[in-house]
């Protein structure tokens, strides 16, 4: 059966469009500039059209490009503001550029050929770890010792205290990992959805049966695309606010 479907051309692999690969030459080293790579070059470049070139004639009466740009820098700021306080505004450069980076790059994995960077661990468990450090030095900058309250739950019988705590110290370490592993999961399950959908669509070429299946395939891709276009913000939002979070408890780790 898994013979004739491939011979009839229906054999699909969803998994293949995250795979990692050399864009010159056949081996893959550490120095080897990659689709990764490339397409994280693209969503820099977007972000530095956006923001430098797109505001660099900047009017009372703005123009899409520069209305587009305060839009996200008015967004992102209210976040900050809103979730880590006063105090936390002197970060937002690199919250902002956190937000604006992953939003970028998970839609230019919406178009057709593009790779979606985010869909992989290994580059937003780098943004994680950094985020991750980031508040844990700030926290002990800013707190000293008493950084270490954000895990002693004072409000609890005394008899538990010293059980959260390590509760407390374990979900702290866990962070890194959620916080990655949420973007890359849902990008990647979006995208290997929408290809399994596709690789439905020629069946018309091939059976009776996909007069019926073909259409119910592509208005799925539509619907799902659709979907996917929504997640792509929402996953930056997310990402982005929990870093806010984390740093509130940071600049507050007694409130």
């Amino acid at each position: 059966m898994a013979a004739e479907t491939e011979a009839q051309g229906l054999t699909f692999h969803p998994m293949d469009q995250f795979k990692v690969g050399p864009l010159f030459g056949d081996a893959l080293s550490a120095f080897s500039i990659t689709n990764v790579t490339l397409w994280m070059a693209v969503a820099v470049l977007c972000v530095i059209v956006l923001f430098v070139l797109g505001t660099a004639k900047r009017s009372v009466v703005p123009g899409r490009m520069q209305s587009i740009a305060e839009l996200a820098y008015g967004f992102v700021y209210k976040m900050v503001e809103d979730v880590t306080g006063h105090d936390g505004v002197k970060y937002f450069p690199y919250i902002f550029t956190l937000f604006i980076f992953i939003a970028f790059s998970n839609f230019l994995g919406l178009l057709p050929g593009a790779f979606t960077t985010t869909s992989h661990v290994a580059v937003t468990a780098v943004m994680a770890v950094m985020v991750f450090l980031f508040v844990t030095i700030l926290g002990f900058a800013k707190n000293g010792l008493h950084f270490l309250g954000l895990f002693w739950v004072s409000s609890a019988p005394l008899a538990l205290r010293p059980i959260l705590a390590v509760i407390e110290l374990i979900s702290y370490f866990v962070r890194p990992v959620s916080h990655s592993i949420r973007l890359a999961g849902n990008m990647m399950a979006g995208h290997a959805v929408i290809k399994v959908f596709a690789a439905f669509a020629p069946l018309v070429l091939f059976s009776a049966v996909g007069y019926a299946v073909t259409p119910l395939s592509i208005l799925a891709i539509v619907a799902m695309y659709a979907l996917e276009i929504l997640v792509a913000f929402i996953q930056a939002y997310v990402f982005t606010i929990l870093t806010c979070v984390y740093l509130r408890d940071a600049l507050h780790p007694g409130h």
